[in-house]
């Protein structure tokens, strides 16, 4: 398996050795999404993948308490407000935008996000976006 954590740790080392990393993995959710005539029918299934660089001086975790780090609830909701229900016509503009909420957020330091439709092709597993943030520090 390959560590993210140590990926984001090859732009800047500090993201590696002062930040935690929270992942979320194939959330799935029905989206309304794509600009072909067979996308617009009904929601499609959508998967998220996110990983979050969040500092530790802001999820130390020294006690074991929710308080101590970063609830994974809060990066299930910004997907859900992201997705919504109205159509969105591309996944770029998707994942940009909770990209965008994520690192809004003081203690996220740096993160990614990738979407990936399973459903579009029966020649292709899946299509999907993926775009990294970093802050400066």
């Amino acid at each position: 398996m390959n560590s993210m954590l140590l990926a984001f740790g090859a732009l800047d080392a500090r993201l590696a050795t002062e930040c935690r990393l929270l992942s979320l993995r194939r959330h799935e959710l029905p989206v309304r999404i794509g600009v072909h005539d067979f996308e617009r029918g009904a929601p499609q299934r959508m998967w998220f993948d996110v990983d979050l660089c969040v500092r530790l001086a802001a999820a130390p975790a020294r006690r074991d308490d929710i308080a101590q780090t970063l609830d994974y609830d809060f990066i299930r909701e910004v997907i859900a407000r992201a997705v919504g229900t109205r159509h969105h016509e591309l996944q770029e503009t998707l994942c940009d935008r909770i990209l965008e909420v994520l690192v809004a957020r003081p203690d996220v330091q740096a993160a990614r996000v990738a979407t990936r439709k399973p459903d579009v092709y029966p020649d292709a597993a899946s299509v999907g976006i993926e775009r990294v943030h970093l802050k400066p520090w």
